[in-house]
């Protein structure tokens, strides 16, 4: 695992979107793996400002987002496919087939679940994923306690999970559940970046710098990764 400390939110924001547009030019077919919240969007506001710079920066790349809320539709100012249009979507060259959102709104969300592990599995599996690091120790909506064998399913949300992202939803109607990839998922990417930043995360930081692998605290599995890249402000 490989530790980078950034001075602020602004230089690991920046760092973090050139690991990721590296990655692209390395290899322009690359299979990403997506977060949403306030963590990443910096990065987001990078790569949309240097992409300008370039041709077809995102013409071959397929991503898969980590998870998605059940109950709203993709319209929803709330979603996280709003989210991704807002932050990068519409504002790259990216074929909008090749984006992947798991359907909160389906009817069956189990085979749903199984719907988008098979299309990770149809695309050669994730090149590259990006994930945040929450105040507990959760990666995507996997919380403590979550199997390290987890696969895509169905999670309800913790309180504190939910509170976190209450300002998505002013009128107070925040989802009590989710689509996520599991952990098992995640760690078959074949690289991994994580961001962490801010002094209420620094608890979360210091746990997981301490190498002690439990389910009781998500992030820690990341060890057992052979290729994990932590940035950290």
């Amino acid at each position: 695992m490989i530790w980078e400390q950034a001075p602020d939110y602004d230089q690991l924001s920046a760092r973090a979107a050139s690991l990721l547009l590296d990655s692209i030019r390395a290899n322009p077919q690359i299979v990403l793996g997506l977060p949403t919240g306030k963590t990443p969007t910096g990065m987001y506001e990078r790569v949309v400002r240097d992409c300008e710079r370039e041709y077809h920066c995102f013409k071959d790349v397929t991503t898969f987002n980590l998870d998605e809320y059940v109950g709203i539709p993709k319209e929803h100012d709330g979603s996280y496919a709003t989210y991704m249009k807002r932050v990068l979507f519409d504002h790259i060259d990216i074929d909008p087939s090749h984006t992947h959102i798991p359907n909160g709104m389906s009817h069956n969300l189990e085979f749903e679940c199984r719907r988008y592990e098979a299309e990770i599995d149809d695309a050669g599996g994730i090149d590259l994923t990006f994930l945040g690091l929450g105040r507990n120790g959760h990666i995507a909506f996997n919380e403590p306690g979550t199997p390290f064998r987890s696969r895509t399913r169905v999670v309800d949300l913790s309180e504190s999970t939910r509170a976190a992202n209450a300002a998505y939803f002013p009128d107070g109607n925040v989802p009590s559940q989710a689509i996520t990839m599991g952990i098992a998922t995640i760690m078959a990417s074949k690289r991994i970046v994580l961001l962490a930043t801010g002094s209420g995360k620094q608890e979360a930081i210091a746990r997981l710098r301490s190498r002690q692998i439990s389910v009781d605290f998500p992030a820690s599995v990341l060890w057992t990764h052979p290729n994990v890249h932590v940035l950290v402000a």
